[in-house]
């Protein structure tokens, strides 16, 4: 045992002298080689897939920011006029990064996968941005950190193709008030669908893999004995409902991080402000500390509109300041018990939510954004990213307040 011990060091040490390999495919290839070689233990050869040296290189170089100070871009901006604008906007102003989107929330590409992509038969694309790479490139060049989002388990494009992935109503695949469809989290079929996304993305040189969506319908709890679907590799569980969903979400989110790893990007998940609040999400199965062990970033929706007389505020969206700064205090006690935090990097609003009536609602500006920015900044959170659907910014925002 000693001496394998010894033949994993030395040849861990003569490993480094060898340029990185840039395909992760490669990299598994020689861990398997040498793992039969030398009978190397499982913990051998994750030492080797994991390692920076064999790490996929895209041939783009990003410095994460002192702090990422982020924007949202859908993929109709990205690759359009609107994309020069929030490119000045960036450079301009003390802002450094750009939320992309890669699988919308339809669920389609929001690019045309090349012939030789294992994505181009699933003909989910949409040429809404001509070229990814030469988007990456500018941003490259820019000093701007790019992120892909990928809407996960709001998928209505893949549902439809497959009715058997999603959920079900007689013959009818399910959907939303809003005519929208989810896939089932139980699925590793699913998992796997958005993992091949996601590694693609990688390989073009995005930075940093944002899940968003990665949660069961809400109010499922309602519904999931009516509804019809397979609880795949969860059928034999002994856990209640709620814990089942709670196991397939916190699942799904560590097995992607796991399979990205020889990608070397970070993983990052979007969920629900309140979800921090809870130990549990019952109905979509988000439970905030087991998706916060397993990613790099955790980003909550605090938008003040979406609360309801939270924290003791009445009407939430009328008091941007108060309503973040109470919720950054339960979100940093959460985190403050977890052997490994992520970086918290909230989402902000910036968008005037009307729909709430007269009296219920600020209009959104410069002042709204800052006292959001400051509330974070005053309970030490100093990464946030802003919301606005239709990728128009406020002016004059002081983003270091």
């Amino acid at each position: 045992m000693k001496r394998i011990s010894w033949l994993a060091l030395l040849l861990f040490a003569c490993i480094i002298a060898i340029p990185t390999i840039g395909y992760a495919e490669k990299n598994q290839k020689m861990a398997d080689f040498t793992a039969r070689t030398y009978g190397f233990e499982e913990i051998d050869k994750r030492m080797i897939t994991s390692s920076t040296l064999f790490r996929y290189d895209s041939g783009l170089t990003f410095e994460y920011p002192d702090a990422v100070r982020g924007i949202y871009v859908t993929g109709h901006s990205a690759g359009g006029a609107r994309f020069q604008k929030l490119v000045d906007l960036i450079d301009s102003t003390d802002l450094n990064a750009m939320v992309i989107d890669i699988k919308d929330d339809f669920g389609n590409l929001t690019y045309i996968p090349k012939e030789d992509s294992s994505l181009a038969a699933m003909d989910i694309g949409q040429p809404y941005i001509n070229n990814p790479r030469v988007l990456l490139e500018e941003l490259e060049e820019k000093k701007i950190y790019p992120i892909g989002r990928i809407v996960v388990f709001k998928d209505t494009v893949l549902a439809e193709k497959r009715p058997d992935l999603s959920f079900t109503e007689g013959e009818t695949v399910w959907k939303n008030g809003r005519q929208e469809a989810f896939v089932n989290p139980f699925m590793k079929e699913v998992w796997d669908h958005n993992v091949e996304i996601a590694i693609e993305a990688a390989k073009m040189g995005f930075q940093e893999i944002q899940f968003d969506y990665v949660r069961f319908p809400e109010g499922f709890e309602k519904r999931f004995e009516s509804l019809e679907y397979s609880y795949g590799g969860y059928a034999e569980s002994e856990l209640d409902p709620v814990q089942r969903r709670v196991e397939a979400v916190t699942d799904f989110v560590a097995y992607a991080r796991e399979q990205l790893k020889p990608y070397g990007v970070e993983v990052s998940v979007d969920i629900f402000g309140y979800a921090a609040t809870l130990t549990e999400a019952p109905g979509i199965g988000q439970n905030f500390s087991k998706i916060s062990e397993n990613v790099d970033v955790i980003s909550s929706m605090i938008y003040p509109s979406h609360w309801t007389s939270y924290f003791g505020i009445a009407k939430p969206d009328l008091e941007p300041y108060k309503l973040v700064a109470e919720y950054a205090k339960v979100e940093n006690e959460v985190l403050g018990k977890l052997e490994n935090q992520p970086v918290s990097r909230p989402w902000l609003q910036d968008f005037t939510a009307s729909w709430l009536g007269s009296g219920n609602y600020l209009k959104y500006g410069k002042a709204e954004v800052e006292a959001q920015i400051k509330a974070l900044q005053d309970n030490g959170i100093d990464e946030y990213l802003l919301w606005n659907a239709g990728n128009t910014y406020s002016p004059g925002v002081n983003y270091k307040p």
